[in-house]
């Protein structure tokens, strides 16, 4: 299954406004109407473009993605970099920034539609694949510049990533600022493992040879 992205603005903003709503509310008491008020547009607008509720909740899984995909951003001095561009996204990752692209409640209310819908399961199903797939090509560009030697990119994106979700689904229950600062820490130095970075004495990372 393919992935589409939410390109025609209207339907964007809708998708914003009902993201709004699954927010301040709850997505079991997000609806068509209320989506459609808050941006003062007719209901039936939406439904010309989402039929029912269920397909905005569709769409709100491609704007997941579209954010979280934001994590792969990296600035234009370092683009002829791999190296810097994996430790780049591997900072944004484990990063406060990371949890504030998608709220957590609107996130895992979305997840576990999965359990119950066979759509949302693929579509999260795709999600979560580009995601890795994404850092799999980054780390795949590091092997050819010879800066990485990782056997299985694959593997060790998808273990970064396994990594990952289990760390902000425990860290959305953690309120002490210290203690998320100190575990998101943890966590990425787990991730670097991975890949075999190192710090050195100048405080930047290096790559070791990966027997992965």
């Amino acid at each position: 299954m393919g992935r589409r992205s939410i390109k025609e603005s209207r339907q964007k903003e809708i998708i914003e406004a009902f993201y709004t709503i699954a927010k301040q509310e709850g997505l079991e008491n997000a609806s068509i109407a209320k989506t459609a008020a808050l941006i003062n547009i007719n209901p039936s607008l939406v439904i010309h473009y989402f039929k029912t509720k269920e397909y905005l909740v569709y769409g709100l899984i491609e704007y997941i993605l579209d954010q979280w995909l934001l994590i792969y951003k990296t600035p234009a001095s370092i683009s002829h970099d791999p190296q810097q561009r994996l430790l780049k996204v591997i900072d944004n990752i484990f990063s406060q920034k990371w949890n504030t692209l998608f709220d957590d409640s609107v996130s895992y209310s979305c997840y576990s539609l999965a359990f119950r819908d066979q759509k949302v399961k693929e579509n999260y199903k795709v999600l979560l694949d580009s995601l890795r797939g994404n850092l799999r090509q980054l780390i795949e560009e590091c092997n050819q510049q010879g800066v990485l030697a990782v056997k299985d990119p694959a593997v060790v994106a998808d273990t970064i990533f396994v990594v990952v979700d289990g760390a902000y689904y425990y860290l959305s229950l953690v309120s002490n600022k210290q203690e998320y600062k100190r575990k998101l820490a943890q966590y990425k130095a787990l991730a670097l493992q991975q890949l075999n970075f190192v710090s050195s004495a100048s405080g930047q990372s290096q790559p070791k040879r990966s027997r992965r």
